[in-house]
């Protein structure tokens, strides 16, 4: 499959084994040489990662049974297999276990899209720690090595939102012998490679992405030290510290190993794994995926469907939002599928039977990110101390669609496809520095169904350079470009923005400034997503310490629980359900001057303020507002 000139895809009709039977029949043997345990679904789709951790082993000649969803307080849920013949592969699914189970203000989630149904309760609290636990239980010394999102973004020691404390590295609560961070292909091969050749699993420390535990550093070179696990809990500044050296080490060409001192033993965390190589990221998404569940499953799963009629365009971000783990786990280099690899994906979806000629998206986590950020990069790896994008633009940032826009033209010339939408986030800002307004308006002409979505989550210019967006004046620009280029075209199209609250920085001023906004422009969300302080980001290293880690300034942090719901209640206050709340945080801000009737007013006035407003003026008090009837109180 490394010729691009013969590449194809195909599909077989097989997914990987979930019992012995099913060993036996697709791989002839009744003993695997790795056995992957996870906390989803078992979907054979290249959006999920035990499916490409699976096909991957697979492709090399390996043997791979899955154990999806275990019952995690029984041993004999781990044994489906026996002892593999190398090591256990550990994960909690697409999802951080806890983030799939607790909502931002920690409450339990009704519902679980990776799971048969949309059920909860498949999976445990922190499943990559039971996991381990449990297979340590059935066979004691085994070769475990955990991966995806959950252990990539706890290596270090971590402030954990959950239980409010700062926690260990998650490789040393699992028991496990190896974590693999990053999107992982390229270490799990080296990985198995090493095993196979009959190397010990302890031997193994040399593989880049990697993260392994040592009793000296006797034997470890060309390392940097940072503040240790009792210091980091016991001091916010060192925690700051040790963070920022975390972050600006992420890079597998200028990246260095750090080593963090747990007690009486050392974590050692390898340089980064170097990007995939278009060839190589080609080769994982051309694997043969059934892009269907287990056929064991009875009940729907939700997670497929957003992805089933997609395709991934590439990996990594150079976007630079603060509160976002990408930075921490896919890296900052971007990787770009061929665009004959997506044109041939693209014919492989319009022979699936419920195919309707719709590809729903054709992106990644910026879908417009097409290419590295600026030749620097590919050279001399990305900068320490200087972001790409953000509240400011690098000036090094080199701005192009051009291929974005070839492979969007190519995918709307397969037959058997109607519509190619793009639905996988924009970075606007991005679109904006394009001189060139080709892609914009094929991406109003042909690419949006109705709505666009983008995320620029505050208005405050002084909040959104800590999220690090860009400033207000730049979205505001960006939505009358949006609007002036739908009329030109006859277009009756919106957009459908992202705004956040509670984020670190955020007062009620910043708050209200939002909610005014919102008023202004006409804009009602029906939803607001509170900021999530989850491992591995810039923004929960300030949610936890109170400071910005670049430059240890003080931050303002918004904690209780009372004021993160005054925060969604302003932005929210044209609900009646929210208007007490919202007057509330008006009167706690000083800003009753936006309590009444005028045209500037969030809310009206509520039965104390219209009772003395009546008395002073002699007029009978307004009538109570009825649930679900207009009136003038709320």
């Amino acid at each position: 499959m490394n010729d691009i000139a013969e590449r194809k895809l195909y599909r077989d009709t097989s997914p990987l084994p979930m019992s012995k039977r099913e060993l036996m029949d697709v791989f002839g043997t009744d003993t695997p040489d790795f056995v992957i345990v996870t906390g989803d679904a078992y979907i054979d789709h290249p959006s999920f990662c035990t499916a490409i951790i699976g096909r991957v082993l697979q492709s090399r000649g390996y043997s791979v049974g899955i154990i999806s969803q275990p019952y995690w307080n029984r041993t004999e849920s781990f044994t489906v297999f026996g002892r593999p013949r190398y090591a256990f592969l550990v994960n909690s699914g697409n999802m951080d276990s806890m983030v799939n189970h607790y909502t931002s203000s920690n409450k339990p989630r009704s519902t679980d899209a990776y799971s048969p149904g949309g059920k909860r309760g498949k999976r445990p609290d922190r499943a990559v720690t039971v996991y381990c636990n449990m297979i340590r239980r059935a066979y004691g010394s085994v070769p475990i090595i955990i991966g995806g999102i959950e252990a990539s973004l706890r290596r270090f020691a971590h402030y954990d939102y959950w239980s409010n404390r700062v926690r260990r590295s998650i490789l040393i609560d699992s028991g496990a012998n190896i974590l693999v961070y990053g999107m992982g292909e390229h270490q799990t091969v080296e990985l198995a490679d090493a095993l196979a050749s009959g190397l010990d699993i302890h031997d193994i420390t040399y593989v880049a992405g990697t993260c392994f535990l040592a009793n000296s550093l006797e034997t470890i070179y060309d390392y940097d030290e940072i503040e240790d696990f009792d210091t980091v809990v016991s001091d916010k500044k060192a925690y700051c510290r040790a963070f920022m050296r975390q972050f600006e080490e992420q890079d597998a060409i200028s990246g260095r190993r750090l080593v963090q001192r747990h007690g009486e033993r050392f974590l050692v965390a390898n340089p980064p794994s170097a990007p995939l190589t278009q060839t190589e990221l080609d080769d994982v998404y051309e694997l043969p995926y059934t892009r269907l569940p287990h056929p064991s499953y009875k009940e729907h799963i939700p997670a497929l469907d957003e992805v089933k009629f997609s395709l991934v365009s590439s990996r990594g971000c150079f976007g630079a939002c603060s509160f976002c783990a990408l930075t921490f786990h896919q890296g900052r280099v971007i990787q770009a599928r061929s665009h004959q690899s997506l044109v041939a994906e693209a014919k492989l979806l319009t022979e699936l039977d419920d195919f309707k000629g719709n590809i729903h998206d054709v992106g990644g986590p910026t879908a417009n990110f097409r290419k590295p950020a600026c030749k620097k990069q590919l050279e001399s790896g990305v900068c320490k101390h200087r972001q790409c994008l953000g509240y400011e633009r690098c000036p090094n940032v080199e701005v192009s669609h051009d291929d974005y826009l070839r492979l969007l033209k190519k995918l709307r010339r397969v037959d058997g496809v109607k519509r190619v939408f793009v639905r996988s986030g924009i970075r606007y800002d991005y679109l904006m520095y394009d001189r060139d307004d080709s892609f914009f308006r094929e991406l109003i002409r042909h690419h949006v169904s109705g709505q666009l979505k983008v995320a620029p989550e505050h208005v405050s210019n002084r909040v959104l350079r800590l999220m690090g967006k860009p400033p207000s004046q730049l979205y505001d620009s960006f939505c009358s470009k949006y609007a002036r280029l739908n009329r030109s075209m006859g277009r009756d199209q919106y957009i459908v923005p992202y705004f956040m609250s509670s984020h670190p920085g955020c007062d009620l001023d910043s708050a209200i400034e939002l909610a005014l906004y919102l008023k202004k422009t006409g804009q009602r969300p029906e939803q607001v997503q509170d900021f999530y302080p989850t491992p591995g980001t810039l923004s929960t290293c300030m949610f936890y310490t109170g400071l910005d880690p670049r430059d240890m300034r003080p931050v303002y942090v918004p904690r209780s629980a009372e004021e993160k719901a005054m925060q969604r209640a302003l932005m929210q206050c044209f609900m009646p359900r929210y208007r007490a709340l919202a007057r509330k945080a008006l009167i706690k801000a000083g800003r009753e001057d936006l309590i009444g009737f005028g045209k500037d007013c969030l809310v009206p006035p509520g039965r104390e303020q219209a009772t003395h407003a009546a008395r002073g003026t002699g007029r009978k008090e307004p009538l109570q507002r009825k649930q679900g009837k207009r009136t003038r109180r709320g």
